[in-house]
């Protein structure tokens, strides 16, 4: 009886000796990776800090081999946050993805395990460093051209910050890279709702993806949405116009406009909004007038494209009337004016050497419209010394004129600029 109890003594003292060992990795390995977590910002203590880091990892590999600590919560917590320091930091993809791979798995399993959210430290940090490396991975498949890819790794960036405006924004740009319109719809649309800084653009982005998507009644429906938030953003507006013609309701959208300028007529910008509609209305039967075989719908598209290029011209000149200084008013008034000039030289330099009676009526129109858009072309470039579409409508004109030094001069303008 002795000997057996002596052997059952010896048995149980060799487990507790064990289990205390097994522990003391998984001490050593928390102990460890304290210090790593606490040398890593000072540059001074690197060398330390990576040391640090392995030995954190050697010990957590030995606790997580022992049945008897492997499936402790804070051993999986503490494996995640080990393995995601490795993996953020090794750059190298074919050495760091084993070990973020393993972080992953190791810091679901401790969600599972830390009922109780004891040990939530750790897992904070395992995920914020997967993350990050997620976000370093992501952008390199983007640049890759690696499109699905990057979007797994940009939403996995974004689970973790669900409210981080960035990784919405890159989650919904790869999706939209990879084809995946649907969820590019859902993280343009989350992203609508923050205080993101591009958001005006991002409800154009959403008007054109849900036209991806054969949906003009919510195209229009986003970008009337984004109109009421940016008022004063002209591409927004010119947009609204645009969807508004392709679902035929251009007439609707035109008698919206003017019911605000005749509740205040004063405001410059419903003006150069109305400068925009009838422009974009012009564009449309211009393509049709240059589209069409018969003469008589030829002729109907002419006098319906020009009847809208007049009253644009009448509304940007309202709203320059209002703001002399109006930017885009200026721009666009230079624009609409010099564009049936630059149509007309066109032409009149394609026309035989025979008919140059026809090309000098020609070119006294073409002059004289010029000359018409000059002051709001110089205008504009005045306002805005370095816009590019400023300084090309402005060449534009001195091609027309054949001052061949101002040509130059403006083109190496536009040059630096682009």
């Amino acid at each position: 009886m002795k000997i057996k109890f002596l052997m059952a003594g010896t048995l149980s003292l060799f487990t507790a000796t064990t289990v205390l060992a097994q522990k003391g990795e998984l001490s050593t390995a928390q102990s460890e990776y304290d210090k790593y977590e606490t040398m890593r910002q000072n540059k001074a203590m690197a060398t330390m800090a990576r040391t640090s880091i392995n030995t954190a990892k050697t010990s957590i590999d030995k606790a997580s081999a022992n049945e008897k600590t492997a499936t402790m919560p804070q051993t999986y917590a503490l494996k995640g946050a080990i393995y995601g320091a490795l993996a953020y930091n090794d750059t190298v993809a074919t050495s760091s993805m084993p070990l973020y791979t393993t972080a992953v798995e190791a810091l679901k399993k401790a969600k599972e395990a830390d009922t109780k959210g004891e040990f939530k430290r750790l897992t904070d940090a395992g995920n914020q460093y997967v993350a990050y490396y997620s976000l370093n991975k992501g952008v390199k498949d983007f640049q890759a051209k690696n499109f699905e890819e990057a979007y797994k790794a940009f939403d996995l960036y974004r689970s973790n910050y669900p409210e981080d405006t960035t990784a919405i924004y890159y989650t919904g740009l790869a999706a939209i890279n990879s084809k995946n319109i649907p969820v590019a719809i859902n993280q343009y649309k989350k992203l609508v709702t923050t205080n993101y800084s591009r958001r005006a653009d991002i409800y154009s982005d959403l008007s054109n993806l849900y036209l991806m998507q054969k949906d003009t009644t919510a195209a229009l429906n986003a970008v009337s949405e984004g109109v009421s938030k940016f008022p004063n953003n002209a591409s927004l507006r010119g947009r609204e116009v645009e969807i508004a013609l392709q679902q035929g309701k251009a007439t609707e959208f035109i008698d919206k406009i003017q019911a605000a300028i005749n509740n205040n007529p004063s405001d410059k910008s419903l003006h150069f909004y109305s400068g925009i509609a009838y422009g974009k209305i012009g564009d449309t039967k211009d393509k049709e007038a240059k589209a069409a075989k018969d003469p008589a719908a030829k002729a109907a598209a002419v006098k319906a494209r020009n009847e809208a290029y007049d009253k644009a011209t009448a509304a940007y000149g309202k709203a320059v009337e209002l703001d002399p200084n109006y930017f885009e008013a200026n721009l666009n008034m230079g624009y609409i004016l010099m564009s049936p000039a630059v149509e007309d030289y066109n032409v009149a330099n394609k026309l035989p050497m025979s008919k140059q009676k026809e090309f000098n009526a020609m070119m006294a129109k073409v002059n004289a419209a010029a000359d018409k858009a000059k002051p709001y072309l110089e205008k504009a470039v005045q306002l805005q010394p370095n816009d590019p579409s400023a300084l090309g409508n402005l060449r534009n004109y001195y091609i027309i004129k054949k001052d061949t030094a101002k040509m130059t001069e403006l083109k190496k303008k536009i040059d630096a600029i682009r």
